[in-house]
């Protein structure tokens, strides 16, 4: 039986790891708890100072809670953890300090934008009635809106595919590293200067009118990089054995791009042209320039002005009435729904087409 014994409390003690090895640790509880005490420091520091920015109390409260958590951790746990919970601790408070703004413009927007967003204020235009007084919709800035979006991608997206295939399939030497250099540059180039070029050959050179159709070119300007980068990105995602298995059972180049490569990468490809959608719903400066804006209905985007949804908050901003702000703020919020409609529907082209596990 001592035997016996002995050995079984040897085999136990060998089980633990060595006194070495073994540190504290600080309980779960430990760092929301730091977190409150933070909190409720910083709006104390923030009272005493007479600071009135709510923001100025939330830095103090999230330096408080990062100094107070490396402290408390490289006491306990020591300073190798300490430097971990550190880095962890930066991160989130990184990741707040980019969603409480996010988070603020939705709750002012929904706020303020639910008090005339109703049925009626979306299927009726501001016709002739006065930008000071209550009523009024915004049908015909969504009519044209999705117009002119819609030509721009009618423009934009095969350009951008073709261009993207060519780089990535065929693109070697000299012609390809201008057409890189030239969609790096018009990656960077600013709204107003896609709205002032195609102002200068569109209307005052050839002599056409604003239009909707106006507008659509220089947002497609905007958005054809875009699609080139995004498209490129995934085309080099698919597989070269994919290419060169197609290209060993002597199907062309052309049409192994088309039956292959194509469908491959399709479910990224649609969420760049998407997103690229997305990016240029906002825009306002080439619209302000090319499409003038619209009191009422225009379905017809070749000829005459034409509302869209960001000219009309900036327009209806520029009233300074009562009216007019509710109007912009409703807008607004249409807007930002139309645009979170299109990443939804991204994410879900995206997964739809992802491979699936087994196939």
């Amino acid at each position: 039986m001592t035997v016996a014994t002995s050995h079984r409390h040897r085999k136990v003690a060998e089980s633990r790891p060595p006194l070495a090895l073994r540190q504290s640790r600080l309980p779960r509880w430990t760092l929301p708890v730091l977190a409150l005490v933070a909190v409720g420091a910083g709006c104390g520091i923030g009272l005493a100072a007479g600071l009135d920015s709510t923001l100025q109390w939330g830095l103090i409260a999230a330096l408080l809670f990062v100094l107070a958590t490396y402290l408390l951790t490289t006491a306990v746990e020591g300073t190798r953890q300490a430097k971990d919970r550190l880095a962890t601790s930066l991160v989130w408070t990184a990741f707040l300090l980019a969603v409480v703004p996010l988070a603020s413009l939705l709750w002012e927007t929904v706020a303020r934008g639910t008090k005339v967003l109703d049925g009626y204020f979306l299927s009726h235009s501001m016709g002739t009635l006065p930008d000071a007084l209550p009523g009024g919709g915004v049908y015909h800035a969504i009519v044209g809106t999705l117009e002119q979006v819609g030509l721009a991608t009618l423009i934009a997206a095969p350009l951008g595919l073709l261009t993207a295939i060519y780089l990535v399939e065929y693109g070697r030497g000299r012609l390809a590293k201008v057409v890189t250099f030239f969609v790096d540059v018009m990656t960077g180039i600013p709204s107003i200067v896609a709205g002032l070029f195609v102002l200068s050959v569109w209307i005052l050179i050839l002599g056409f009118g604003p239009s909707g159709f106006a507008g659509s070119m220089a947002l497609a300007i905007l958005m054809m990089p875009v699609v080139v980068r995004s498209t490129e990105e995934m085309l080099k995602l698919v597989p070269n054995e994919l290419r060169e298995a197609s290209l060993a059972l002597g199907v062309p180049k052309w049409r192994t791009i088309l039956k292959v490569v194509l469908p491959t990468s399709i479910g990224g490809i649609t969420t760049g042209v998407m997103l690229a959608i997305a990016r240029i719903t906002g825009e306002t400066a080439p619209v302000l320039l090319l499409v003038w804006g619209a009191k009422t209905i225009n379905n017809n985007p070749f000829d005459g002005a034409q509302q869209s949804l960001p000219l009309y908050v900036f327009q209806q901003w520029q009233q300074g009435s009562d009216a007019s702000y509710d109007r912009a703020w409703a807008a607004a919020l249409v807007l930002i729904a139309f645009v979170m409609v299109l990443n939804l529907v991204a994410r879900g082209i995206a997964r739809w087409k992802a491979p699936k596990a087994g196939r």
